[in-house]
């Protein structure tokens, strides 16, 4: 997969409207969740650890009173009997809480003797670093406290309180008191707490993702059906319908995708029976026009044949309605292939052929135009093994093509080109005159269109030909495309599969074209817009475009 196409997977306006709805709705409730989760758990352990510290001091207080007690007892007794006195008060202080464990350490400040450090968990030792102590010697009577960890799970210490006082007996020693409180109760209620919270939030995530779910089926469902109708409509089924019930803004949306297909089948009805009554004219006013035309040929033949037994100004009047007489009978020739055409009466009758000789043909019929117009004609035929295609239509195409390349061509050689693959094979025709700019060869396959209406022609000219050699290929299955440059000529290519019905992929020879007759560089049209075949040229207004669609 290209890195393009998996960006656009990524892309979320790829996306079908019910996944984005219901992603949105997930996104946003997760980060509802999560800002109401974090908010609450920090609310709550600031609330847990305020309640417990206030508790402690207030424990720390009293605790600070009995040693206080304990120690003016003691002034007379000896430095063993103090040490024991203070061991058997820590020990009591340590298991007086029943709630949470409560360690003591009593350091001797002043005072001569051997008294050593009382406390009930060496590891409280670890926690009385400088900072505390000076700590603890700067706030006097006053309580000292922080927040330490108390080991537990290396990734998850157990959260404690550490209190410090000083304890001074009148006329004796001074002594640092130390309380370390855990918060492992407060810690494990927090858990539980958000523990809650998580549960909670993911059923309500889940919750909301089914309430998403349905209400993008709600949304979508009827859109879909719109946009199955409109895909319906545009294939040509103009019957198709929403069903559009009740009284909601979806409900409007289908009434108004209803009403617009009913005018739409109106016009289209409207428009198809003008269509076909104007062709029916065509058809007719062709037809019935050969008749008096045929009288008027023969006599203007007679005319024609005598005209130098006139007078001279006769005479050259004579030529002229004998060339206009001829100039008619090929445009009403025209006019009922066309309509032929729109009637869908025609039928390809073909065969195998050679194409080579096929395009043989066609040169030896333009040659004498050709020496006319001082035009040289410059065959590349490489077509090998036989083709199957209705030759009289493929020898009309090549004969307007050849025609148009000598009319325009302003007396300069004009190439015919000829290849083939294992499924098709091509025809290429390149003059070096006038040229076509790139908004002549969108519409050189029209009807009636020419690039330069006030242009003098010498030939022909019904604006009919190319129009026909366009709907002749696509009969074929086949491609007929124009390209050009002003002032560098023109390029026409008819690309035919090898057989009828067959799939054209890309054409054996390119359509873009130096002034030398060989391909542009970089322009090798594998992958370009490639136009196939239409049951009508007219139904696609930008057939003959240099660009290729399979």
């Amino acid at each position: 997969m290209s890195t393009d196409a998996a960006r656009a997977r990524l892309d979320p306006r790829s996306w079908p409207l019910a996944l984005r709805i219901v992603t949105a709705t997930v996104l946003l409730t997760t980060l509802a969740v999560l800002t109401v989760g974090v908010y609450l758990s920090s609310v709550i352990a600031d609330g847990l650890h305020t309640q417990r510290r206030d508790r402690v001091l207030a424990e720390s207080v009293q605790v600070r009173a009995e040693l206080a007690t304990t120690l003016q007892g003691l002034t007379s007794a000896t430095d063993s009997q103090r040490q024991d006195a203070l061991a058997s008060f820590a020990q009591a202080v340590s298991s007086s809480d029943s709630t949470s464990r409560r360690d003591v350490a009593i350091v001797p400040v002043t005072g001569e003797g051997s008294l050593s450090v009382v406390t009930t968990d060496r590891r409280l030792t670890d926690l009385l670093t400088d900072d505390v102590t000076e700590a603890v010697a700067t706030a006097g009577r006053d309580l000292s406290w922080r927040s330490v960890a108390l080991g537990g799970d290396e990734d998850r210490p157990v959260p404690g309180i550490l209190v410090g006082t000083r304890v001074t007996v009148p006329g004796g020693d001074s002594y640092d008191l130390y309380l370390v409180y855990s918060l492992e109760q407060e810690q494990a209620t927090l858990s539980f707490v958000q523990n809650v919270m998580v549960g909670g939030g993911l059923v309500l995530l889940s919750l909301v993702v089914g309430i998403a779910v349905m209400a993008a089926h709600v949304v979508t469902s009827p859109l879909q059906k719109a946009a199955l109708a409109a895909e319906r409509i545009a294939a040509g089924d103009l019957a198709s319908r929403v069903d559009a019930s009740g009284a909601d803004e979806l409900a409007r949306v289908g009434t108004s995708f209803n009403a617009m297909a009913r005018n739409l089948q109106s016009r289209m009805s409207e428009l198809e029976e003008l269509s076909r009554m104007q062709q029916r004219f065509v058809a007719d006013v062709s037809h019935e026009l050969r008749t008096p035309l045929t009288t008027i040929r023969m006599g203007t033949g007679l005319l024609h044949a005598r005209r130098t037994d006139l007078p001279p100004d006769l005479e050259r009047t004579t030529e002229l309605l004998d060339a206009q007489v001829v100039r008619f009978d090929a445009l009403l020739a025209d006019l009922l292939e066309i309509s032929r055409y729109d009637a869908g009466a025609v039928r390809l009758e073909a065969r195998e052929e050679d194409l080579d000789e096929v395009v043989t043909r066609a040169l030896e019929d333009v040659q004498v135009l050709a020496r006319s117009r001082g035009t040289a004609l410059v065959p590349r035929l490489h077509v090998r093994g036989p083709v199957v295609i209705d030759a009289r239509r493929i020898d009309r195409i090549l004969r307007n093509l050849l025609t148009n390349a000598i009319e325009h061509g302003e007396g300069r050689p004009v190439l015919v080109e000829t290849a083939g693959d294992d499924r098709s094979v091509a025809v290429v025709v390149q003059d070096h005159g006038r040229g076509l700019s790139p908004d002549d060869a969108r519409h050189v396959f029209d009807r009636f269109w020419r690039a330069d209406p006030s242009r003098a022609r010498t030939v022909g000219g019904t604006g009919l030909g190319l129009a026909i050699s366009a709907e002749d290929a696509h009969l074929h299955g086949g491609w007929l495309q124009a390209w050009g440059q002003v002032g560098q000529g023109a390029v026409f290519r008819l690309t035919l599969p090898r057989e009828p019905g067959g799939v054209l992929a890309r054409s054996p020879l390119p359509l873009r074209r130096g002034s030398d007759g060989a391909p542009l560089p970089g322009h090798d049209d594998e992958g370009e817009d490639r136009r196939g075949s239409l049951p009508r040229a007219d139904a696609l207004p930008d057939v003959g475009v240099e660009e290729e669609r399979p």
